[in-house]
Parts: C-alpha cells; sequence; structure tokens
C-alpha cells in the first residue's frame, strides 16, 4: 500500500483531535474496513479503531469524511456544482396538498409529500428519515410506507420521555447515515436518504468512489442547515433559561431566519443564532454548507411564507420526482398574483439563501480557519 494513503489514524489526527469531527458515522458504515469490524462507535458516537489488524488501510474512511477536503474538486465537477450555492434548476416554494402531512410536518411539509408519493409510485422502496424523539433529540428510521413518514414527520414527545442522550450529552443531530449499512441485508436496493449537508457529502463521495452500498441510495433530500445542537445534562438548566421555557414543554423546534421554539401552548419564541451557538456542535462551525449543495432536492424554511417550504430542484432525478409530484397533486406551489410578483419573491428567496451561506462560511473561516 503507498504510504501517501490516510488511513483512519490520519482522520483521528485531523479532525477528532481537532474537536470537529460530526459523529455522521460514514466511515464506520462504509469503509470497507468496517466489514472486519476494524472500526465501530464509542458510546457517545465517536468512531473508533478496535481491531487495526483488520484495517485494509484502504483509505476510505479519511476520504468520504465531510471534513476532509479530499475529493472536493471531483465531486462538484461530477455533478456541475457552481456558485455560490451549488447547481440549481428551480427555486420554488411549495406545501404538501396533503392536509394531513401539513399539520404534522415541519414547514410546509414537502419532504413528506415528496417521499410518500415515491413509495406509492415505487420509486423507491424505502426512506431513511429521523422523527423526534424528544424536544433536543431525533432518531433514525427507515420508513416503509407513508404511515411510517407520517409517523416520522409527527412524532411527539413530552417531559416523560426526557431527552435521548448520547452518555451524558444530548444532541438534535440524527446518524442517519449508519443506517445505509443495513440496506444490502434488507434488500434494499432503492432507497431515498434525507439529510444534513455532511451527510448528503458524506453520502455523494462514497458514490464517486463506487464504494457499496452506497449506490442503493437513488434520491437524497438535503435540509437546509445552519448548525444541529449538543449540550451536556448538567448544562440543561441553562439551556432551559435561554429559551424561557423547561424542554419538556417544547412541542417543535425548527429553523429558519433563526431558532424557532413552539411551546404546547403554543407560544412562539425567536432566539438568535448567536444565542444558541453555546449549544452548537463543534463540527458545525467547520462546515461551510448552508444550503446542501450536492442534494438532489434541497429544501428548508427560510425564504418561504409559513406553511411553505423553500425547494432547490438540482439534479435530474429531483426534478423530475418533484414535477411527477406536482402533476398528481401531492404538492402544490404557492401562488401569486403575477409574474412580476413570483420574480420578486424567488430573488428574495435565494438572497436569503445566499446570505445564510455567507454568514455560514463567515463563521466556519473565523472559528476554524475554514474557507469554502
Amino acid at each position: 500500500m503507498s504510504a501517501e494513503v490516510k488511513s483512519f489514524r490520519d482522520l483521528v489526527a485531523e479532525v477528532q483531535d481537532k474537536g470537529i469531527c460530526g459523529k455522521c458515522g460514514g466511515c464506520v458504515a462504509f469503509c470497507s474496513a468496517g466489514e472486519f469490524n476494524a472500526l465501530s462507535t464509542s458510546d457517545d458516537g465517536t468512531p473508533v479503531m478496535v481491531d487495526e489488524s483488520r484495517c485494509l488501510h484502504c483509505g476510505i474512511c479519511y476520504l468520504i469524511c465531510p471534513q476532509i477536503k479530499a475529493l472536493d474538486q471531483e465531486l462538484r465537477q461530477k455533478t456541475g456544482w457552481k456558485a455560490p450555492i451549488g447547481l440549481q434548476r428551480r427555486l420554488v416554494s411549495a406545501r404538501a396538498h396533503s392536509s394531513k402531512v401539513r399539520n404534522v410536518a415541519t414547514d410546509g411539509g414537502v419532504v413528506t409529500a415528496l417521499l410518500a408519493y415515491a413509495l406509492k409510485k415505487h420509486l423507491i422502496q424505502a426512506a431513511i428519515v429521523s422523527r423526534r424523539a424528544g424536544p433536543f433529540s431525533r432518531e433514525a428510521m427507515v420508513a416503509m410506507n407513508t404511515e411510517d413518514l407520517i409517523e416520522a414527520a409527527g412524532s411527539h414527545f413530552d417531559e416523560s420521555q426526557n431527552v435521548r442522550a448520547f452518555g451524558e450529552q444530548y444532541t438534535t443531530f440524527t446518524p442517519s447515515v449508519r443506517e445505509v449499512k443495513s440496506l444490502g441485508k434488507r434488500d434494499l436496493h432503492r432507497v431515498a436518504l434525507v439529510g444534513t449537508p455532511c451527510q448528503i457529502f458524506t453520502i455523494k463521495k462514497m458514490q464517486l468512489l463506487n464504494v457499496l452500498p452506497a449506490d442503493s441510495v437513488v434520491l437524497t433530500i438535503g435540509l437546509f442547515c445552519m448548525e444541529n445542537f449538543s449540550f451536556a445534562a448538567k448544562t440543561r438548566r441553562a439551556l432551559e433559561k435561554i429559551l424561557s421555557v423547561k424542554l419538556g414543554q417544547i412541542r417543535k423546534l425548527n429553523i429558519k431566519d433563526d431558532v424557532i421554539v413552539t411551546t404546547t401552548n403554543g407560544e412562539v419564541i425567536h432566539i438568535p443564532f448567536k444565542v444558541m451557538d453555546e449549544f452548537a456542535r463543534p463540527a458545525c462551525f467547520a462546515c461551510t454548507d448552508f444550503a446542501n449543495e450536492y442534494a438532489d432536492i434541497s429544501c428548508g424554511g427560510i425564504g418561504s411564507p409559513d406553511g411553505y417550504t423553500t425547494v432547490i430542484l438540482r439534479t435530474t432525478a429531483g426534478e423530475t420526482l418533484y414535477n411527477r409530484a406536482k402533476e398528481d397533486q401531492a404538492i402544490e406551489e404557492l401562488a401569486f398574483r403575477n409574474l412580476g410578483q413570483h420574480r420578486v419573491s424567488g430573488t428574495e428567496m435565494m438572497a436569503k439563501i445566499v446570505a445564510a451561506t455567507r454568514r455560514k462560511q463567515a463563521r466556519a473561516a473565523k472559528r476554524m480557519g475554514v474557507s469554502k
């Protein structure tokens, strides 16, 4: 093996030791060494080497890490990436046609509606999504039908469930990428994955390298992401003080121009990002991707009115699914009085997305010395 090939040891030195490991699980789930149980995860989700004698020293774990810049140029070239936020075919505000979906989903429910349509039409066999397990906690699940998707979108929690912990650390981040590891064993070969920018980035780099079973992911829906949160049990009271509400009284947590907390009695609280930065995952400060630039479809709330989802269609696969779902009235777009209003809305949406991207890039450059 060439000495130039970097291994898990290099990954530890360049990512974990710097405190920017996102614990996405990609290196464990996909590295060919993982088939030999060389890598595993600790109780808090950190990747660890458990048996170096089984490691193939192939370098895959290093290459696919979203914090490593290797393969960036190759991936940009393959996907046709364009500044400032990646390839764009269309930018729209839309919502699910089904009121049942809209009532339980975040924003306009477009992600749930698209996945439900894809399952109904047998375009995919399953979708890897996340469901709420607590006010500051989510867990991955493989949705096989519309009922599963509704459950994931509408998961509710109360104080008795508390928050889900990894050791003594609570987190809103869902390690969904780890679920891809089991797809082959479950005979699932056409799967959609909903994820954060770091998760989609990992999947796309695996596909660039033709590493199995990443080929089973035929559709990626990326979520806009400024940051996820992580906090120790001992700092819970400090977080509740900032939020001005007990965690058990939180009905929904959403992120647009700021952090939006909706309480069980319907009160809506807006909290600036700079106030919540204390509880942001360190890995998020090294990330420059807000708009999920490599996904087939990117979705979020920023730029759209309440009850609607901002949707960026990026690839042929993404646009085809969206158009079919719209034609079959699974989703509906925001109506405008005239073309001029439509154009103004699109310009304002794009401006907000680019501004959020610039903020995230500037923060990374300041905190971690990372440039786009």
